[in-house]
């Protein structure tokens, strides 16, 4: 019997290396799969123009020539990453402080239909974002926001997966140290600032990073509110170099290479609380 025991935990411990193989085999081949792209765009962006045509995955001469054009006569790419960053800073800035007020007034206040409103928030979930486009682009038309950081901010300045993640983050404050901040003569705002805040900076690092990110990354909104070259945003201006460099694919390349790298930068650093932010999104799923 020990001996038929051991080789059933064999067979057991075979089969459960081969899935994790398996799994493994499968993630880092999606992982290069993703990567293709990228690294196609950052080889193009350095290959000259008389290798272009064929494919070579390492071309055999490297230039940074169409970088250094993109750098020097491309000044409206600065324009877009400053237009980026000012928009991506104040929409995560006004999301943090809004849902965090918002969470804390459902969570720790008493008050005549806060669960009717935290009903909304999670019904809000189930509404398709494009259904508001048409209505919110009627709106920031009839009060001349066109073409503005305004347009973009404030439409998206509170969201019901912050407010949602911040709710469960604060039920499991313990209620205790609310009570006693009370009897030391804290007021409610003080609570708020000094007590829930500091100790949710996990959950709002990572809803600040993902936001940011979100932010950034936004296409179709921007696209419809902006139609300005200078107003533009980092992904919308990248559309417009392809009408620019239609014929010449390496200083496209190089153009969308320039505009990859802010983003880039901010994964490279904060890699970790990224992940976070997902992972934290994905439980709320």
């Amino acid at each position: 019997m020990s001996l038929l025991a051991s080789a059933v935990d064999d067979v057991s411990l075979d089969r459960k290396t081969l899935y994790t193989v398996g799994v493994y085999v499968v993630m880092y081949g999606l992982a290069a799969l993703f990567a293709v792209p990228l690294f196609r765009m950052f080889v193009l962006s350095v290959t000259p123009s008389d290798q272009l045509f064929g494919m070579h995955w390492i071309p055999a001469g490297i230039t940074f020539q169409y970088w250094i054009e993109v750098f020097t006569t491309r000044d409206l790419i600065y324009r877009w990453i400053w237009n980026t960053l000012v928009i991506s800073t104040i929409t995560t800035a006004l999301v943090l402080v809004v849902d965090s007020m918002v969470a804390f007034a459902l969570t720790r206040l008493e008050w005549p239909g806060q669960r009717i409103l935290f009903g909304i928030v999670i019904a809000s979930f189930m509404v398709p974002p494009h259904v508001n486009i048409i209505p919110l682009f009627t709106l920031i038309t009839q009060v001349g926001w066109t073409n503005s950081y305004w347009a973009i901010i404030l439409p998206f300045t509170a969201t019901p997966l912050g407010v949602f993640l911040l709710v469960q983050f604060f039920r499991d404050i313990p209620e205790e140290l609310e009570e006693s901040a009370r009897m030391d003569g804290f007021s409610t705002f003080r609570i708020y600032a000094q007590i829930i805040l500091p100790l949710s900076l996990p959950v709002i690092t990572a809803l600040a990073l993902f936001m940011f990110v979100w932010s950034w990354n936004q296409y179709l909104w921007p696209l419809i509110v902006l139609n300005n070259d200078m107003a533009y945003t980092l992904p919308v201006g990248a559309t417009t170099l392809q009408s620019v460099y239609q014929d010449d694919a390496n200083r496209l390349m190089a153009g969308l290479a320039v505009i990859s790298l802010p983003l880039f930068v901010v994964f490279l650093i904060f890699q970790d609380k990224l992940i976070s932010s997902v992972q934290m999104q994905a439980g709320t799923g």
